[in-house]
């Protein structure tokens, strides 16, 4: 049983956007958006993910990050692209 609110305050054009989509999941506003913040969430908690490594693979992995940097043509090209936001 549900028993926690959430409260939140949206501009009606937000909130006629949630209730069309949740409408086409067959949920209501609620569920839906319970459902959406949820899996947000979550993304953003795997995002700070902790791994642990046993010796050998530390070492692998350290070696990894301390090996001389390997030529790359695609992140040179992405590098070089100017960004939107940056003054000309």
């Amino acid at each position: 049983m549900r028993d926690a609110a959430i409260n939140l305050r949206a501009l009606p054009q937000q909130r006629d956007l949630i209730d069309q989509a949740a409408h086409l999941l067959g949920k209501n506003r609620s569920d839906f958006m319970l459902e959406a913040a949820c899996d947000k969430a979550q993304s953003v908690l795997l995002d700070q993910v902790f791994f642990n490594l046993d010796e050998e693979k530390f070492r692998q992995f350290t070696a990894m990050l301390d090996a001389p940097v390997q030529p790359n043509s695609g992140l040179e090209r992405l590098l070089a692209v100017k960004a939107p936001w940056a003054s000309a």
